[in-house]
């Protein structure tokens, strides 16, 4: 069974910073690339980035470009989203996703950003 778990969401000021991790388990972790898709409130699903199997390539919604950073560690079987400079507008619950358009993701995480 595909399990996804995301962790480290929370309350932060715009500008501030919060690092994402999604474990996984049920599937072959290396052989899959992974995303991040998030939901705002009211909104449908946007997806933010995609890495690669190996964590070569990795790939960024232009509104997250420059700000955000995925990794991946294939012996833990955890992804990871480093978001800096966060905006107000990045308020949302963020997965983790076998794929863009959120197949398979996990119960999310919330992530809000308020001052």
């Amino acid at each position: 069974e595909v399990q996804l778990v995301e962790s480290g969401g929370g309350l932060v000021q715009p500008g501030g910073s919060l690092r994402l991790s999604c474990a996984a388990s049920g599937f072959t972790f290396s052989a899959y690339a992974m995303s991040w898709v998030r939901q705002a409130p009211g909104k449908g699903l946007e997806w933010v980035s995609e890495i690669s199997t190996i964590g070569i390539w990795a790939y960024y919604a232009e509104s997250v470009k420059g700000r955000f950073t995925i990794s991946r560690d294939n012996a833990k079987k955890v992804v990871y989203l480093q978001m800096n400079s966060l905006k107000i507008e990045d308020t949302a619950v963020y997965y983790c996703a076998m794929d863009r358009s959120g197949t398979s993701k996990g119960q999310g995480t919330q992530v809000t950003v308020s001052s």
